[in-house]
C-alpha cells in the first residue's frame, strides 16, 4: 500500500468517481462534473488530501476543500473535511486514519490555520477520539417560513468562526452543478436557497445585504424561495431565529449533523458555539 497526495487531474477524478460510485450505490452526484467543480475549480485551490494505492487500484480517498474563514478575529485559511471512501475489500484497515493524518500535516505545512467538518452521528466519534477534533456542537435543524433572523444587524465581527467568500468563491459555491444556489435580495437581505426536496422544500439562509456579493447574473433571481424552508446550520448568540422556524426532532432526522474542529497551528485550539455563524452553504449537504 502506497500513500499519495490527491489531485484534480482527469485520470484521478475518474478514479474517485468509480471508488465513490463502488462506496454510496445510491448517490448520484458523485460525477466527473461535480468532482471537477470541487476538487479543481474551487478558487480558494484545488483539493487538500490523500489516496491510499494498492498497486494501481485506488483503495481510499480522504479530500478536504480549501476556504477562507474569519477564526477568531483573524481571516485565515481553512479546510472543509469532505468526502472519505475506502473500498470495501480494504475495510477494516484504519486507511482512513492514515490519509486524514497525512491531510492534516500537508495541510499545517501548506499554512492552513484549522480544518472543520460536519460529522454524522456514526462519524463524529472517529473523528474526535481518533483525530482530535472538537465537537463544537450540533447544527439546529428548523423548518418554517418567512424570514429566518429577527433581527437584521451587522454580523458580529468578532464571530469564533464564520466562512469568509471573495465574489470569486460566492459565484463558484452557486454554480454547483448537482444544485445551484439561487440567489435574491429583498428589502437589505439577500437571501440564499437551493432544493432541498424538489421544488416544495428550500434549504435556506441570509444575510445582509452586502455580505454575499458575487453571485452572477445566472444565479440571481426575481422569484423567491419556496414558502417551506430549512435552516441547517448555526448563529450566534447575538442574533435571533424567527419565531417561525420550528425545531426537527432528532428522530425525524436521517442523522443529527455535528460541527467539529481542528487546529492545525495551534493559534486558536477550540471555537466557541454561542459565536458560530454556520449555514448549508458551509458544508456539502446542498
Amino acid at each position: 500500500m502506497h500513500f499519495i497526495p490527491s489531485c484534480a487531474d482527469a485520470d484521478r477524478l475518474g478514479a474517485y468517481a468509480q471508488l465513490m460510485k463502488v462506496c454510496f450505490p445510491g448517490a448520484d452526484k458523485f460525477d466527473l462534473a461535480y468532482l471537477q467543480w470541487l476538487y479543481a475549480d474551487n478558487p480558494d485551490g484545488q483539493v487538500m488530501g490523500y489516496d491510499a494505492f494498492e498497486g494501481d487500484e485506488l483503495a481510499a480517498h480522504y479530500a478536504c476543500i480549501p476556504a477562507m474563514a474569519l477564526v477568531e478575529g483573524a481571516q485565515v485559511k481553512v479546510m472543509l473535511s469532505l468526502n472519505t471512501a475506502t473500498h470495501p475489500k480494504f475495510q477494516g484497515k484504519g486507511l482512513f486514519t492514515k490519509l486524514a493524518e497525512r491531510t492534516y500535516e500537508a495541510g499545517h505545512a501548506a499554512g492552513f490555520d484549522a480544518v472543520y467538518g460536519v460529522a454524522n452521528a456514526n462519524s463524529t466519534p472517529g473523528f474526535v477520539r481518533k483525530l482530535g477534533f472538537q465537537l463544537v456542537t450540533p447544527l439546529e435543524a428548523r423548518i418554517g417560513v418567512g424570514g429566518l433572523l429577527s433581527r437584521q444587524d451587522s454580523q458580529d465581527m468578532n464571530s469564533s468562526f464564520r466562512r469568509m467568500r471573495s465574489a470569486q468563491a460566492v459565484q463558484w459555491r452557486c454554480s454547483n452543478p448537482h444544485n445551484a444556489v439561487r440567489v435574491r435580495t429583498d428589502h437589505g437581505v439577500t437571501q440564499c436557497f437551493a432544493s432541498a426536496r424538489g421544488n416544495l422544500i428550500a434549504a435556506y439562509h441570509e444575510f445582509d445585504a452586502d455580505e454575499f456579493a458575487g453571485a452572477q447574473a445566472e444565479h440571481v433571481t426575481r422569484s423567491g424561495p419556496p414558502l417551506v424552508r430549512l435552516f441547517l446550520g448555526l448563529v450566534p448568540a447575538t442574533r435571533h431565529i424567527s419565531a417561525t422556524y420550528v425545531r426537527i426532532p432528532d428522530r425525524m432526522r436521517p442523522s443529527p449533523l455535528n460541527l467539529i474542529y481542528r487546529p492545525l497551528s495551534g493559534r486558536v485550539a477550540a471555537i466557541e458555539k454561542d459565536r458560530v455563524a454556520f449555514s448549508f452553504l458551509d458544508f456539502d449537504a446542498y
